[in-house]
Order: structure tokens, then C-alpha cells, then sequence
């Protein structure tokens, strides 16, 4: 009976550790997918003289920025610019995509949507581009998972990643010439909204009304 047992666990801690591999692989690939095109746009663009910045970025409040919701995150103000988004965005969507990669993509629109409506809404006039809202609101949905679902793994990952870029929220403080406070605070609001909108649903026992 407990060889049996044991077996079981096993196979069940085999099947986890495979699942958890098998995300981490699909989460590199996509976070590093959309690295790749936002090198190769910002190529282009640099030979362009910066044009796709002015044509899709995020136009705080005028009917052709809203377009800018949907393309501002794939494009920055320069190589040094991409450059420092770079390695933030692909250690935290890594960890965001982590667990559950279906999550993670819709997380990633979720993101982009309400950051991007949001620094719209709070800009008025001013052009946005950028992955920073989405590093931002990878970091809020790393933190918020973990509360929010209640898994071990994702608080561990969750404290680790809280101790380790703690200091991005400075990015919060109205204080930075040009650096969009908006859209780092709307990234980490959606990333919040994200976790508790994609968080894990917990099944309610039913209730006996016969039962005194």
C-alpha cells in the first residue's frame, strides 16, 4: 500500500516538475519572441527617423493616440531606451509566465489594454512609447498572484521578485523628466487587475439544508 502510494506521488511530482519545465520553455520562447520584434522594429525605426514613434505611439487625449494602446509597447525612444526595458521585461515575464502560459497571454492584453487606456486618459498631449508598462505590470502581476491564488510556488516567486526590483517603483514618482509615471502606474494596475481577474477559482462546497 505505501509502495504504491509512493509511486503515486512520484508520478504526480514527475507530471508537475514536466508541466512546470514545459512552461518555463513556452515562456522564454514568448517573452523572447517579443524582444525580437521590438529589436527588429526599433531597427526600422532608427531608419526611419523615429516615424513609427510619432504615427503609433500613445497620444494622450486625441482619437488617433488610441492606437498607440495597442503598438506603444513595441516601440521606445531609442536603443538605449529598449536597451534598459530589455532585460527587466524578459526576467519578469518569464516569471509571470511561469506557471501557466494561457495566463500569461492574457494577462499580457489585459496589460497592455489598461495601461495603455489609462496613460492615455492622464496624458494629455503627450507621446508614449515603451515596454516599461509592461514590466511594470509583469512585477504587479507576479506580486499579486501569489496572494490572489494562494500557491506556494507563486509566493515564493512572488516575495523573490518583490525583494530583488523593489526599486522600479521610484518609476511611480511624477518627479522623472521624461519617464511616463502613467504609464508605469496603469501597467501595474493592470497587472493587479490581471492576477485577480485570471486568479485560480476555488470551488464552494454546497450546502446541506437538512443539516442542523
Amino acid at each position: 500500500m505505501s509502495d504504491y502510494s509512493g509511486s503515486r506521488g512520484f508520478e504526480s511530482a514527475k507530471r508537475g516538475a514536466g508541466a512546470l519545465l514545459s512552461g518555463a520553455l513556452s515562456a522564454l520562447i514568448i517573452v523572447g519572441g517579443m524582444l525580437a520584434v521590438m529589436w527588429v522594429v526599433e531597427g526600422v525605426d532608427y531608419f526611419l527617423g523615429g516615424s513609427l514613434d510619432r504615427q503609433f505611439g500613445i497620444v494622450g487625449w486625441e482619437g488617433d493616440g488610441l492606437v498607440g494602446i495597442i503598438f506603444a509597447p513595441f516601440l521606445h525612444g531609442g536603443f538605449g531606451h529598449l536597451m534598459a526595458n530589455s532585460l527587466p521585461l524578459l526576467i519578469l515575464g518569464f516569471f509571470a509566465g511561469l506557471r501557466d502560459v494561457r495566463k500569461f497571454l492574457w494577462a499580457t492584453v489585459l496589460i497592455i489594454f489598461i495601461g495603455g487606456l489609462g496613460t492615455w486618459a492622464t496624458s494629455p498631449d503627450v507621446y508614449t512609447v515603451g515596454a516599461s508598462g509592461l514590466v511594470f505590470g509583469y512585477f504587479g502581476y507576479i506580486l499579486s498572484r501569489g496572494l490572489f491564488d494562494r500557491r506556494l510556488l507563486d509566493i515564493v516567486i512572488g516575495i523573490g521578485v518583490g525583494i530583488a526590483y523593489w526599486g522600479i517603483l521610484a518609476g511611480l514618482l511624477p518627479n522623472q523628466q521624461g519617464i511616463s509615471w502613467q504609464g508605469h502606474l496603469f501597467g501595474l494596475v493592470g497587472g493587479v487587475v490581471a492576477a485577480w481577474v485570471l486568479r485560480r477559482k476555488r470551488e464552494v462546497a454546497p450546502v446541506n439544508p437538512y443539516t442542523f
